[in-house]
């Protein structure tokens, strides 16, 4: 312990030691180490930092024309950390206080979650604002990430600090909000930096609301060690020629833990290139897998879909992926043809489909549940539509011309770690049978933050978790069908969401992802199927033309009737991390059944 003490207490060889000059004086930090790779085999984040600064990879950062505009090497990222970490002990806080942070893609934001962790604060992420125009609906959003942690401190950079200002107006709780430049800016208080212990907790992750209300899931350093080695040992067998490339975003815990902390805890070097400058050109993602020779890179389904419809069949010739090993997918529902049409696409820029790499997890499990096996590409299976839904059995699709559904194969649970299936009664169901998933292991949450009632719903006796998701195991291998609240249940029969809203995007008039399915309960208790479309029809026939092909064709498949609304595009709301929220979508359409209702009947009033 007190050779730990020793190490964190050091001389600082260098104060703020990243690299912001200009892109001609950078160099990316190498692949090749010169220090004996550990995966992971650490007990603490800081311990892990404390090794990985001792060799010469880390962070690199781009802009959105593909440059390079700064470097963060692991030994610079220890000692910056270190010296924020005096400037925050100046602030006096107790130890594991909060500290809210405006996670943009960038040095300072993974400089500041070091900082806190040096100085025994417990950081959060909040999100950057998906849409500049929505001003409100974001700063609500920090204004209720801010109570609900009951943060002592938050931070944000120049671009947002307006933005977490107003949000922080009314806390009671804030005893300083800032920048990072006037964080540095703060005195040094000269104390020792106690070593983190396995037991505390390393940071919170809020989840990203796309069923619910965000949540902050409570992560203990012993959780985050335990999954950060399934993942690098088993899930991806990181080996020292290994590169990382990634767009994802720090708020997300597929970006966070998957592609800050995984790359960190196996000393790996990591290009990034922000969410924002990827959802513009996702070219540019690929250029840098290509022009670095990274090998482990992960999206989200609809990045894949992206890059598919983006990036032009002229651009293939300059690309040159066959560098990339392990291409992970996950964080929503995976479609195979999404991943089919990315291989297709991408096979003469050497992609292998091989390096498809399906994984399912959840902020509450700290990330990882299960993987496929690396190098072996997706697989999936093709389930009679008809028997999923009256008997909620995946029965391997037998007749010609039956419709089914085909969902991928996501792997098996990390060591340590199982996943079983049960009713709604919490009993273990059989192979094939569909229900409920939860997971028992040593990576799950402990809770969500100051939200016991919550916390009692999510987590069943004996520390099983139940993860709302709905599934099936088939040979050991976990299969995702849908969310719990996904599910519409009419008459009975269980109607997943997502076949719906998939009916609705094979129509010319509609892009994919522009379609949001849910279940509305009436005042005599009967559900109704509502479909809300972002539709840019102007036309008052095609737009009836439209609603009426669409109840036609959902009777026809599913055998119940649904209430069709055509919005403008944009409108549907998504999550921090770009999903569609079902939650929100069903929130807003009913806000304006409630308001056209009043306006109704204002109107009928004055014809009185």
């Amino acid at each position: 312990m007190s050779s730990t003490i020793a190490k964190l207490n050091a001389p600082l060889t260098q104060a703020f030691d990243f690299q912001p000059s200009s892109e001609l004086e950078l160099t990316p930090t190498p692949t090749r180490n010169t220090l004996a790779q550990q995966l992971a085999e650490f007990d603490t984040l800081t311990n892990a930092l404390e090794y990985a600064a001792q060799g010469i990879t880390g962070y690199n950062f781009y802009n959105a024309k593909g440059h390079l505009h700064s470097v963060l090497p692991y030994k610079s990222l220890r000692n910056n950390a270190r010296s924020l970490a005096q400037r925050l002990a100046g602030l006096n806080l107790v130890r594991g206080s909060r500290v809210a942070i405006i996670a943009d893609t960038s040095p300072e934001f993974i400089e500041l979650f070091f900082a806190c962790r040096y100085a025994g604060l417990v950081p959060f992420a909040m999100p950057v604002p998906v849409n500049l125009g929505s001003h409100g609906i974001y700063v609500q959003q920090l204004r209720g990430m801010l109570e609900s942690s009951q943060a002592s401190i938050a931070l944000a950079n120049l671009d947002y600090i307006n933005f977490l200002e107003e949000a922080a107006e009314k806390s009671i709780n804030l005893q300083w909000v800032g920048t990072p430049a006037q964080l540095k800016k703060l005195p040094v208080k000269e104390v020792m930096l106690q070593p983190n212990t396995p037991d505390e907790v390393a940071y919170l992750q809020f989840t990203s609301g796309s069923t619910r209300m965000p949540r902050g899931v409570v992560i203990t350093e012993r959780a985050l060690m335990c999954n950060l080695q399934g993942i690098v040992r088993n899930g991806l067998e990181i080996k020292p020629d290994d590169r990382s490339a990634s767009w994802l975003p720090f708020y997300h815990d597929m970006g966070l833990v998957g592609l800050v902390l995984a790359p960190m805890v196996t000393q790996i070097s990591v290009d990034y290139l922000a969410t924002r400058d990827f959802a513009i050109r996702p070219l540019q993602w690929l250029r840098l897998i290509s022009r670095n020779r990274c090998t482990v890179a992960f999206s989200q389904p609809f990045g894949l879909k992206l890059c598919t419809m983006r990036v032009r069949e002229s651009d293939l010739k300059d690309l040159d992926l066959s560098c990339w090993r392990a291409a992970g997918i996950g964080a929503e529902m995976i479609r195979p043809e999404t991943l089919r049409n990315f291989a297709e696409k991408f096979s003469s820029a050497g992609f292998n489909d091989n390096a498809f790499l399906p994984c399912y997890g959840l902020a509450e499990s700290t990330l990882a549940v299960t993987f496929s096996k690396v190098g072996k590409g997706f697989h999936s299976i093709q389930v009679d539509s008809k028997v999923l839904i009256d008997k909620r059995m995946a029965t391997s699709l037998r007749a010609e011309g039956r419709k089914y559904n085909e969902f991928v194969n996501c792997g098996r649970p990390l060591p340590g770690h199982t996943v079983k299936i049960v009713d709604e009664n919490g009993q273990r169901l059989g192979e094939n049978m569909v229900g409920s998933v939860l997971v028992q292991g040593a990576s799950i949450m402990t809770g969500y933050y100051n939200n016991p009632e919550e916390t009692q719903k999510a987590l069943k006796p004996d520390n099983w978790l139940d993860t709302g998701d709905i599934g099936f195991l088939y040979e050991g291998d976990l299969y995702i069908t849908g969310r719990r609240t996904d599910v519409i249940i009419v008459n009975g029969r269980n109607i997943r969401a997502q076949d719906i809203e998939e009916l609705a995007e094979q129509q010319p008039e509609i892009r994919s992802r522009e379609a949001s399915a849910f279940g509305v309960n009436d005042a005599d208790g009967t559900t109704t199927i509502v479909l809300v479309i972002e539709c840019r029809l102007t036309s008052a026939a095609e737009r009836l033309s439209l609603i009426k092909r669409l109840q036609q064709l959902v009777y026809m498949a599913f055998g119940v009737n649904c209430v069709v609304e055509l919005v403008p595009p944009h409108t549907l709301p998504r999550t921090s991390s770009g999903k569609l929220s079902r939650f929100a979508a069903r929130q807003g359409y009913i806000q304006r059944m409630n308001l056209g209702e009043q306006l109704s009947a204002v109107a009928e009033s004055g014809d009185r």
